[in-house]
This record gives structure tokens, sequence and C-alpha cells, in this order.
């Protein structure tokens, strides 16, 4: 009884002390400014945004070049540029973790994104080497160096062929991963509240610096690369989610008259020609993301959708145009929340 008559006697001072607690770690949060930082990497730019006291850009460049060590084909000493010169090589964690994380996705769509596919993107002028001659008979020679059967990682860690032909590209993914290398860093570092963009693939967490969730915009498909003013179909109000967008509007080039689009189908080798323009998918982490906004560029409409069904985590918000060439979306449900504030 004497117990309980202490602990109400001094609870007031329990609840102001909780309180005044509370309210100095939000005004401690509330006067951390915002930094903001930019560079090149991967053939792109990244834009990040991030509380904290001070400048982290030596930290963010360092944890993306060594993503850039390891998974760019164009980096002629990275892990998988050794891989692909078949060098006696154990990839690094990162590799592998990507490796493992592309094989996974890979049976989820049925080998709409294979890491593989490097001879025919290389063929059609989209890989790390220049464009050839393309002619049924080539392509048709190239696919039995494409599908991830054709490669494992041993217990030793290394990858083994089963044709020294085989080359890997992990382009698909390795933005995405890069910005979910650079969340890390920030969560390893105690930053609740960020934006992470590379290239178009997007991870955030907590709040802007107005304190709403970060509004981040979809693009409407236009063929003008060049184009800096690019409409905005939609804003998404997202928070602690990571976001990519994978499209052939934007990427592509013109030959003898016809044009081909940046995505290869590893089953056919040819670039595909579905009615999707843009596919922005959103998942816990932004490799997974790409990967998947990727596939279903590969899969079309409909198969995308099946993939959807069989992900409940995924969303996605994909743009196609119909059999009249208007422009439709298909989105999942979870979109209709984050379209609203």
């Amino acid at each position: 009884m004497n117990q309980r008559k202490n602990i109400s006697k001094h609870l007031p001072f329990l609840i102001i002390l909780i309180v005044g607690t509370i309210f100095a770690i939000y005004n401690r949060q509330h006067d951390i400014p915002f930094q903001k930082e930019e560079g090149a990497i991967f053939g792109t730019f990244y834009h990040v945004t991030y509380q904290c006291d001070s400048s982290l850009q030596e930290d963010i460049r360092q944890e993306l070049q060594k993503v850039d060590n390891s998974l760019s084909p164009f980096n002629k000493h990275s892990v998988i540029t050794q891989i692909n010169n078949n060098e006696d090589v154990i990839p690094d964690s990162l590799f592998t973790y990507v490796f493992h994380l592309a094989k996974h996705i890979s049976q989820q769509t049925n080998g709409a994104f294979d890491i593989t596919v490097a001879p025919f993107v290389n063929a059609w002028g989209f890989g790390f080497k220049n464009e050839q001659n393309i002619k049924p008979t080539m392509i048709d020679s190239l696919r039995e160096f494409v599908g991830f059967e054709l490669i494992t990682l041993n217990d030793s860690g290394k990858i083994i062929k089963t044709d020294p032909r085989v080359t890997l590209d992990c382009s698909a993914i390795a933005k995405g991963f890069g910005s979910d290398v650079v969340a890390r860093l920030f969560d390893r570092k105690g930053i609740q509240n960020y934006m992470i963009e590379i290239g178009g693939e997007i991870v955030v967490k907590g709040f802007n610096p107005a304190g709403e969730k970060w509004k981040v915009g979809v693009n409407r498909p236009v063929e003008d690369s060049l184009n800096t003013n690019t409409s905005i179909e939609t804003i998404l109000h997202v928070s602690d989610i990571a976001m990519a967008t994978s499209g052939n509007y934007r990427n592509f080039y013109y030959k003898d008259g016809k044009k081909f689009a940046h995505t290869i189908d590893p089953h056919s080798g040819y670039p595909v020609q579905h009615s999707i323009l843009s596919a922005t998918v959103l998942a816990d982490d932004c490799a997974t993301a790409d990967a998947y906004a990727t596939s279903f560029m590969v899969l079309g409409l409909d198969a995308s959708k099946d993939v959807l069904s069989a992900h409940p985590e995924l969303n996605a918000y994909i743009i196609y145009a119909d059999s009249v060439g208007t422009n439709q979306v298909y989105m999942t449900e979870g979109i209709n929340n984050l379209m609203k504030k």
C-alpha cells in the first residue's frame, strides 16, 4: 500500500519529466538542418536530402563508389567486370547480395528479370559494348549464353558458368541498390528523415523539411529525353518506402526508320514491344522495386498483374497504351492512399 502511495505521490513529476523529455527531443530534431547533396554515379546523377548536423557528402560518395566497384560493367576493375572476363575473383558482399536477390526475382517473374541478358543488351547497343549489326542468326547464337540456369554461386563464393561466354549486367538493379546502400548509411548514423534519388530510383524515410510526407512525382511518358519539363502524371505522398520507375519512352534509339526500346526480353533477345509505357513499383527496398519495374516492362500488363497478385507487398502504378493508342493507368489498391495528402 505504501508503495502505491509513493508512486501516486511522484506520478505528476514523472509525467512532467516524460513530457519535457519528448518536447526537448522534438525541439532538438526540429532544430537540426536539412542537408542537400548531389553528384554523378553509375552514368547518372544522385540527389540526396537528409536531416543532419553536418554534411555526409564524402560518406555518400564512398558508399556509392563501393557499389560501382562491385557492380558496374563500365568499371574496368569492378567485381562484375572480372567475372565477365572470367578472372579468378571472389565476389564481395555487395555483389553476392544483389546476385541472390536478382535470382529470386528472376524466379518470381518467370525469367523476365535476368542479369545474364548482357549479350543481348550489348548486341543492341544498350550495354557496355558497342552496338552490333543485328541479324536473327546472331540473336539465335547469343540465346545459348543467356539464362540464370547458366550460372551458380558455389560454396566458396565464386561464380561458376556453364560457358565462359556468359556475361552479366546488373544495370536494371544497381541504381536501386545504390539508393538502398545510402539509406543503410543514414540508418546507421541514426538519421530519421531523408530522401535518396539515383537516376529516378528513390528511397524515403520520415518527413520532408516541411514536416510532411515526401512528395514524389510520376512522370507522364513523353518521347523526349531532352525535355526537362516533362509533365507529372500524379504525385505520391510517401514515407518509409522505396520507389523505382522503368520506361522505354526515354531510353531508345532509331535505326533504319525503326524505334528500338532499351528493355530487352531475355527470352526472345529482342527489345520489348508491349503496351506498357512506364512501370513504377513501390517496395520495402529500392533494389527490389528497380528489378520488378524492369520485369513489368518485359512481361506486359496482364502478366504483371499476375505477379502483383502473387506479391501483395508490392504496389505499382503502370501507364500503358490501349488498343487505340490512348494512355491508360493501372494501379494497385495501395496506390490510392498514397495519392492523398
